[in-house]
């Protein structure tokens, strides 16, 4: 099958670079890249036009954040399986889309997802929290877990049957993507056990307490919008084993 990835950039100079060599290093053999870039100020497009002869599709224009850029590369990708990894995350080894892909097809499943680590952004190599996605279930959204997105593959007959990436959400669009997907439409999903991203630590749902304040809320609104009773006191319970995430060690080595 082929994989559709999507790269959602703005003013990502000093990072895409790092993402973009990931994915031209993947070992799998059918990938459709794509960056959707919200018309930067700085020189991110002109390190992409350094790689256009091996990108897909190159879009850079005004947008209405990250998830409409998400849409906007879902609408022109004809991948059979859609992907999407940020201007500051990148695949940690050239085999994690091979490793997803034969994960997924083994199980004949609509979506997999994986593991991540979240590295200093100043040192990639120093992991600062292990992102464990093999805990998960549709149940536990109501605690306001979900899989780790970066990992997440969707084939894209769910998209065009559910819909895309909601606008009405600034931080929690993700979020509300996964409960959409796996609770109310009950697709299925496999996990891999392997590390398959790294994260630059610092992005727009982690930064400081006015955002997480905001994603806790929308996490909220996200499950009453798909049948998952939940209130925000449960939602913060999941406050203490993320934070225990900090000092978890990797269960395999990083590369």
């Amino acid at each position: 099958m082929k994989i559709s990835i999507i790269t959602v950039s703005y003013n990502s100079e000093s990072t895409i670079r790092n993402t973009i060599e990931s994915v031209l290093e993947q070992d799998y053999a059918d990938i459709e890249y794509i960056i959707v870039d919200g018309a930067s100020t700085d020189d991110t497009m002109d390190i992409v036009s350094e790689y256009e002869n091996h990108i897909a599709h190159i879009i850079s224009e005004p947008d209405k954040g990250i998830y409409d850029a998400m849409n906007k590369g879902i609408n022109i990708s004809t991948g059979d399986v859609i992907g999407t990894l940020n201007s500051d995350d990148f695949y940690s080894t050239p085999s994690s889309l091979s490793s997803l892909m034969n994960q997924m097809y083994s199980a004949n499943a609509d979506t997999v997802f994986a593991d991540l680590v979240l590295v200093d952004p100043r040192d990639t190599s120093r992991v600062v929290r292990c992102y464990d996605s093999s805990r998960f279930h549709p149940s536990k959204l109501r605690f306001g877990w979900m899989p780790a997105h970066p990992t997440f593959l969707v084939k894209r007959e769910l998209y065009e049957k559910f819909g895309g990436y909601s606008l009405n959400y600034r931080i929690a669009a993700d979020y509300e993507m996964v409960a959409r997907l796996l609770y109310k439409a009950g697709a299925t999903y496999v996990y891999l056990p392997d590390i398959v991203v790294k994260m630059r630590a610092g992005g727009i749902s982690t930064k400081g307490i006015r955002n997480s304040w905001v994603l806790n809320k929308e996490i909220v609104r996200a499950c009453h919008e798909n049948g998952i009773n939940t209130n925000l006191p449960q939602v913060l319970m999941k406050i203490p084993m993320k934070i225990c995430e900090y000092f978890r060690k990797p269960a395999i080595q990083i590369k």
